[in-house]
């Protein structure tokens, strides 16, 4: 019987960072296009109170080690696209997508929803 070798956590980690960071290019290069849509066909808006007090880092894939594209102050009422899962922030995996000026990804831990949650990308 032959033995078939363990995959590190390193490599297991690498192949989820580059399938998050392919899934965040595809939902960045098609959202605006959705968004675009005429008034019947787009999708409802998303609204979420930034809880972190001292504010949250906005980035450009759904990963704690990603660029940092912006940051949002303690309170700041942001637009949510969708959500995706991720890089668990404090066993939370649900990152937002955020519309406000460019699209950036937020850790869904340090938002609050206002209504209802947000749709999956």
């Amino acid at each position: 019987m032959a033995h078939r070798p363990r995959s590190s956590v390193a490599t297991r980690l690498s192949i989820v960072l580059a399938g998050g960071a392919l899934a965040a290019a595809t939902v960045l290069t098609a959202a605006p296009a959705a968004v675009a849509d005429d008034a019947n066909n787009n999708p409802p808006v998303y609204k979420g109170r930034v809880t972190a007090k001292s504010g949250l880092l906005l980035r450009d894939a759904p990963t704690r080690g990603s660029r940092v594209i912006r940051h949002e102050p303690h309170g700041r009422i942001v637009h949510i696209y969708c959500k995706t899962r991720g890089q668990y922030v404090h066993h939370n995996d649900r990152w937002y997508l955020l519309t406000d000026g460019t699209w950036a990804w937020g850790a869904a831990h340090y938002i609050d929803n206002i209504g209802p949650a947000p749709r999956w990308c």
